[in-house]
């Protein structure tokens, strides 16, 4: 046997011959073997350890590219003098380019918009990223306009290759939203018509409604639909029934022009159209005439006129009631009109609504009202007489009922009273009106006084003022922006038991009104110690006050009389400017009413407080 160690010291020729004798004599295979595997470990060994390593099959940039090229996004690349070095497929599609388009001076008719002004990738990377020293960049939902085509709905992020010498710079990509886009209009839009659907319509109304401060006319809505419908379609068919939904979509879109009105299909055989700034009503039943004269010739069939006949339901706003039901209330008003026959027409009027009340079920309502927050602030500004600028505002309880819609505060508001749970409802109100305080604070809303109404009933009660304190100093609110109102006749029921409390609100920093002034038998000894800030002259007198000379001498005989006992004078029931100019040219402090506007929601009042 021959070991490893000799072998080693073998030289070539020896080696040679040593394994010639191994192969002849079989005894010496084994020997041999051991000198083979020898000779094969030594070549392993040789190459592994120093062949140079072979260069990688792609480069990083290949890399990247084939990456970018699988990507669904729309993707190039940019050198640092702006120039396209790289576009990839999903971008050569978005832009409508062929392979051969995409020349180095494409990214010069590429346009952004940013904010409202339209920049090319160079103008947008020096403006938004260079400036800024940004290595990224993210434009959200905005446009992408390429010279000679269409404009893109789009999102975009640059990243900037913070390698020096690396020739793709800037790698931008774009996110196509057209297929978002058209998905959402389908759903706004009715399929047979196209006209904006139900969806539509819900948010267009939405809208509306958040600005009728804005709207000096009022609104109509008018819900329109074919009589027997489901009959004409069992008689002449499917084809044929579209046929005459298509064509009265037409009709009304061609008249809407001529009467100011948007036009939705909400169901089958049902639209909605919606008119806006209306000055007068009629022009609304005009045009529900001239609709029902169209129909009666409206449509043929083989030469025979099908007489066609619609039920038509109005609602108005605001002589319909509160913009949260005029939607319903055209609906039901279109229900009535079908149960009184064919072609028939309703206008919905508000005492249709009013429910008779039972008082104890009504009281029973009041405390699950209470839990399910179906009580609302709405607020009611008022204004500074020469400015006219908002000064503050009188927050007014609504009970917004599931069932029966706005209930009239005097339809609740006495009950309350009655059974005392007016202190519970006192306590929700003030710490409505507290929760806005800090709400406005928080969002920088301009801070003004809120003034609430006070029932004696709260203030009697033993711990109104410890309440008051409490509230206030919970909610770091300062007392100067409180004002609670009282109604002059019943002040005057407990004078002893009330002026006690008003003089310690009064040092709190709480403000005093004497509300309703001029209805009740306030004697002038009373007014002279009573502890009011304000006096609030009521809407009684602004009736007949442009034509009669002794109700405008009693309203400048109160404001001169509240001015010598130090009061600042509101007058209220304030419905036209004619009204508001008078006033102040007798000196009146503020004014309230619907002229100016009246109560809203609180979202809609801080549109004001802006």
């Amino acid at each position: 046997m021959i070991s490893i160690k000799k072998v080693k010291q073998l030289n070539s020729e020896e080696l040679r011959m040593y394994i010639t004798e191994a192969l002849i004599h079989p005894d010496m295979l084994v020997a041999a073997g051991i000198i083979i595997l020898f000779l094969l470990l030594l070549y392993i060994s040789v190459k592994y350890l120093y062949q140079k390593p072979s260069a990688p099959e792609d480069t990083s940039k290949e890399l990247l590219e084939k990456v970018l090229d699988r990507s669904n996004e729309s993707a190039l690349a940019l050198s640092a003098s702006y120039q396209v070095v790289y576009l990839n497929t999903p971008m050569i599609k978005l832009l409508g380019l062929t392979p051969n388009d995409a020349s180095r001076q494409i990214s010069q008719s590429i346009r952004i918009k940013v904010k409202k002004r339209w920049l090319e990738l160079d103008e947008l990377i020096e403006s938004e990223m260079a400036a800024f020293g940004l290595n990224q960049y993210d434009q959200g939902r905005t446009q992408l306009k390429i010279q000679g085509k269409n404009t893109l709905p789009v999102t975009m992020h640059i990243i900037k290759n913070i390698h020096v010498d690396d020739e793709w710079k800037y790698i931008v990509t774009f996110q196509d939203f057209r297929y978002e886009e058209e998905c959402r209009a389908l759903a706004h839009r009715h399929n047979v018509t196209k006209l904006p659907n139900q969806n539509q319509a819900l948010e267009d109304l939405n809208l509306l409604f958040a600005k009728t401060h804005l709207i000096k006319g009022k609104i109509v809505l008018i819900a329109v639909e074919i009589d027997n419908f489901l009959k004409l379609r069992s008689l002449f068919g499917y084809k044929q029934s579209t046929k005459i939904i298509i064509k009265l979509a037409n009709y009304l879109v061609s008249r809407s022009e001529k009467y100011a009105f948007s036009v939705y299909h909400m169901y089958s055989n049902d639209f909605l159209l919606v008119m806006t700034d209306v000055e007068d009503t009629q022009t609304a039943l005009d045009f529900v005439a001239e609709l029902q004269t169209e129909l009666m010739k409206f449509y043929k069939m083989q030469d025979v006129r099908m007489y066609l006949t619609a039920s038509v339901g109005l609602s108005i706003y605001p002589d319909s009631g509160n913009t949260r039901n005029l939607l319903d209330n055209a609906y039901k008003a279109l229900s009535e009109a079908k149960s009184h026959g064919h072609g028939q027409v309703h206008l919905f009027m508000p005492e249709e609504a009013r429910f008779v009340f039972d008082e104890l079920t009504l009281y029973n309502e009041m405390h699950l009202a209470l839990e399910n927050n179906e009580f609302e602030l709405y607020y009611q500004p008022i204004v500074d007489a020469k400015s006219r600028e908002v000064i503050s505002a009188e927050a007014l309880i609504r009970w917004i009922h599931p069932v029966h819609g706005m209930i009239p505060p005097d339809a609740f508001i006495p009950i309350m009273e009655k059974t005392g749970f007016i202190i519970e409802v006192g306590k929700y109100i003030l710490k409505e009106v507290l929760k806005q305080h800090k709400r406005w604070e928080l969002f920088k809303f301009k801070q003004i006084p809120v003034s609430i109404n006070a029932s004696m009933i709260e203030i009697e009660c033993g711990n109104f003022f410890e309440e008051v304190e409490k509230k206030l100093e919970e909610n770091r609110v300062d007392p100067g922006l409180i004002t609670f109102e009282v109604t002059e006749g019943k002040a005057m029921e407990s004078e002893k038991s009330t002026l006690n409390v008003f003089r310690k609100l009064q040092k709190l920093g709480v403000r005093i009104a004497l509300d309703d002034f001029g209805t009740g038998y306030t004697s002038f000894s009373y007014l002279k110690k009573f502890p009011a800030d304000i006096l609030k002259i009521d809407r009684l007198f602004m009736e007949h006050i442009l034509v009669k000379s002794e109700d405008q001498r009693i309203v400048q005989g109160m404001i001169e009389l509240a001015h010598n006992l130090e009061m600042k004078v509101v007058v209220e029931g304030v419905e036209n400017q004619q009204l508001a100019d008078l006033m102040a040219s007798y000196g009146c402090d503020y004014l309230q009413g619907y002229y100016f506007s009246k109560p809203l929601p609180s979202f809609e009042f801080q549109k004001l407080l802006r």
